[in-house]
């Protein structure tokens, strides 16, 4: 089986997370129910890039039955730096490191498949809401043009 490039690059990112400083103590639970949890670390209030992981987190939430601990950064410990996101015991993304602290839906759902997350028996209307939001944003922006 041929490796992705997003495989590759993940693989390559948490085997930086780990050789690095950046191997800080989760603010929070690792696990829950013995499934490995998606910890957010948010600005206070929350900036733009943390509203960006948090809509991911509720997307993600809606097709896969995952925990999601949001900690605002004031108090996730000395050191913790916002945005920042965990999965289980391993910094996936950090500011100013690791993707500059922000994911992608795939990015993280490519995780949750290779580690078997178990899947929601009925989607979220979530993204049907997103779908059709685009729509309506695609026909503002025809609109304009």
């Amino acid at each position: 089986m041929k490796a992705t490039p997003l495989l590759s690059l993940l693989v390559i990112a948490g085997l930086a997370a780990a050789s690095g400083p950046a191997l800080a103590q989760v603010p929070g639970p690792t696990a829950l129910g013995g499934q490995k949890v998606l910890t957010l670390i948010s600005r206070d209030p929350p900036g733009v890039r943390c509203n960006n992981n948090i809509q991911i987190a509720a997307e993600l939430s809606n097709i896969y039955k995952i925990p999601v601990v949001v900690v605002p950064v004031s108090q996730a410990g000395a050191g913790a730096k916002a945005p920042s996101v965990y999965y289980g015991g391993q910094l996936l993304a950090q500011d100013g490191g690791d993707f500059n602290g922000m994911v992608s839906y795939q990015m993280i759902a490519d995780v949750l498949e290779i580690e078997g997350a178990p899947r929601q028996e009925q989607q979220g209307r979530l993204m049907e809401v997103k779908k059709d939001f685009e729509t309506l944003k695609t026909s503002i922006k025809a609109a304009e043009n």
